[in-house]
């Protein structure tokens, strides 16, 4: 990379980087309760403080949850769309439907299991991206086909979710969150389940980008220096799956975000997957950081959720990619 593209990259960094500090500030604030940065720090490191401890139980879990469902989301679009050679490709195509159903079930029938959620919607997503390539499969994967299947997989899971929802008659809180891609009430427990699996997708992730570079090459050409196009391709997918699996457990199904915010920053930093993906991982917490905190005010003292808010900004937004894309993937 060029000095001068160190440079450019590092500045969008840093402007990203002040959005979502910026961005995580002004959520915090978001409500009665208003803090100054002096009575926060003193709150949280000096002396006990009653509001602070307030916004630290019921505000700081949501930043957080929504920060990193945003992340997770976003690198997953960056996966998929190298899997598929596609720029508009979305974490839906594949899995995040079965982890949805997954997680539907659990919360509706063994809350007991509750903790276990992220690890079973895991193993949802795992058994629809399993089904949608084995149905794909045919003298290798085509990525057109995958996603074509990938479609057609997620209507049935996405059927299967609402009518489950149906039958338990949306009372119940767990089922209806995941559902209805509600994160108000998140406590410390769901930060703590939904950390480690995040930060473990998005190493594992970052450390792929290699593969993920090459998977942009065409077949032929990634065949000619020696890979294997299918088990790279399953790999990244599976990274991928487990990103969109996790984040779907505890934010519900986001669409857009793993379209809009990959597609945004190959605009801004090129299609280099080294850096590609943490500036992905910045922009889509920022995202939905910034969606969540609008559906918390716009409406108050009533709450959109931030999906709703990202499906009304991201269907334009994909008529307008859909209008520029070509079939040739990273323009």
């Amino acid at each position: 990379m060029k000095q001068t593209e160190r440079k450019h990259n590092a500045l969008w960094f840093i402007l990203v980087l002040a959005l979502l500090f910026g961005m995580t500030y002004i959520s915090i604030n978001t409500g009665s309760i208003e803090l100054s940065m002096k009575r926060l720090y003193q709150g949280l490191f000096v002396a006990y403080d009653a509001d602070v401890a307030t916004v630290w139980d019921l505000r700081f879990p949501r930043i957080i949850i929504a920060a990193l469902g945003g992340a997770a989301l976003s690198v997953s679009g960056v996966l998929f769309q190298a899997c598929m050679k596609n720029p508009i490709a979305d974490p839906g195509i594949i899995g995040v439907r079965g982890a949805s159903f997954a997680a539907v079930l659990v919360a509706g029938l063994f809350p007991t299991l509750y903790f276990f959620t992220p690890m079973l919607a895991f193993a949802g997503g795992i058994l629809a991206c399993a089904m949608v390539y084995l149905l794909a499969f045919r003298n290798g994967l085509n990525p057109l086909r995958i996603i074509l299947v990938g479609v057609a997989v997620n209507a049935v899971f996405s059927g299967l979710t609402q009518a489950f929802n149906s039958m338990t008659g949306g009372n119940l809180s767990g089922v209806a969150s995941i559902a209805n891609s509600n994160i108000a009430q998140k406590t410390w427990d769901d930060v703590y389940i939904i950390t480690g699996y995040v930060l473990l997708g998005l190493v594992l992730a970052w450390i792929s980008y290699h593969q993920c570079d090459l998977l942009s090459l065409s077949d032929q050409t990634a065949r000619g220096l020696g890979v294997n196009v299918t088990l790279v391709r399953i790999w990244i997918s599976l990274i991928a799956v487990v990103l969109a699996s996790i984040a779907t457990a505890e934010v519900g199904v986001v669409s857009f975000i793993g379209l809009i915010v990959p597609h945004v920053a190959r605009l801004l930093v090129g299609s280099a997957h080294k850096v590609l993906i943490p500036f992905t991982m910045i922009g889509g917490a920022f995202l939905m950081l910034m969606a969540d905190t609008l559906g918390r005010t716009i409406a108050a003292p009533y709450e959109i959720p931030a999906s709703i808010l990202l499906s009304i900004a991201g269907g334009p937004m994909l008529i307008i990619l859909l209008r520029r894309s070509d079939k040739a993937y990273g323009v």
